[in-house]
């Protein structure tokens, strides 16, 4: 995905949009790390999406970490995000946790009772851990 900035020029000129996520692969999970403080913008929510998306692509059954410990603030673009990825982790048979989520963010999750449609983890290690957990 790019986009396209106008300079004083008259110049047009492609900036890349970068899906600002870090993953890492481990054993027991995999943990995408969305590494900016605010995410609000449609353009990054869009390329957020198709790296996530990507990511749970290439794993069916996959045990999914999205680890928000540097988001401040989030769009609610990023609420349906987190739903649509959750039903494509379910849909190819695997789990998904949430992690590290700010005060703030996590009230908006209870005031839309999100909280029972997602498992909030405290930190990455005991998302990860949760799934080998029995239920």
């Amino acid at each position: 995905m790019a986009r396209f900035l106008l300079m004083s020029n008259g110049e047009t000129v492609m900036a890349a949009i970068q899906p600002r996520i870090s993953v890492e692969y481990k054993e027991e999970a995999t943990i995408v790390a969305f590494t900016d403080e605010k995410i609000l913008e449609e353009t990054d929510v869009r390329a957020l999406r198709e790296a996530v998306e990507s990511v749970v692509e290439q794993a069916p059954g996959i045990h999914l970490v999205l680890d928000f410990r540097h988001v401040r603030f989030l769009s609610s673009a990023v609420l349906g995000l987190l739903i649509r990825i959750s039903k494509r982790v379910y849909e190819q048979e695997g789990e998904l946790r949430l992690c590290n989520i700010h005060p703030g963010i996590h009230e908006v999750f209870k005031i839309t009772r999100l909280t029972s449609v997602f498992e909030i983890c405290d930190d990455v290690e005991s998302a990860t851990r949760s799934f080998s957990e029995p239920r």
